[in-house]
């Protein structure tokens, strides 16, 4: 299997291929969906790698974290190494709801902290159109999708699993 430092090669090697060909064909690097992919594919190779259900301390992409990698050792406890988190479709949302949720609570100790102290604020998503959020999750899966592929796991390695006789 190829090591971290790899696994970010083929990544940023494929989106610099696809950022070439975007701008070749007259994209605009300002466009907000081409912003948003490439933030968000840029995201899942640094930050959501797949390799985050490593629950051993000091993995590579734990320590993109800093401090707050300590946060992702649960769910390093909760999956372990190249099972469910490492399925194409349910592999991705996995990390995307357990950060959704590391947000989320982060998000209700704040406000109440904020509500204890009497300062008021509340705190809300961008008001992006659906099309700049499609193209983030696009960019997202793309990076997830890519490290499966070098890890050797095809789209059809669960369904070989299921079929094969016990």
């Amino acid at each position: 299997m190829p090591s971290g430092r790899v696994h970010e090669a083929i990544n940023l090697t494929v989106l610099g291929g696809g950022g070439v060909a975007y701008l070749a064909y007259g994209g605009s690097p300002e466009e907000p969906r081409a912003l948003a992919f490439a933030l968000a594919y840029l995201a899942g190779t640094f930050l959501l790698s797949p390799d985050l259900d490593l629950a051993e301390k000091g993995t590579r992409s734990q320590r993109r974290w800093g401090l707050l990698g300590l946060l992702w050792r649960p769910y390093g406890w909760l999956f372990r190494h190249r099972g469910l988190s490492h399925t194409w479709v349910l592999g991705p949302l996995t990390r995307l709801g357990y950060l959704v949720g590391l947000l989320g609570g982060l998000a209700v100790l704040v406000q109440g902290l904020a509500g204890y102290l009497g300062m008021g604020f509340s705190l809300r998503l961008p008001s992006w159109p659906w099309k700049v959020w499609g193209f983030a999750l696009l960019g997202y899966y793309l990076s997830q999708w890519l490290h499966l592929v070098a890890d050797g796991i095809w789209p059809d390695h669960d369904l070989r699993r299921l079929r094969r006789p016990r």
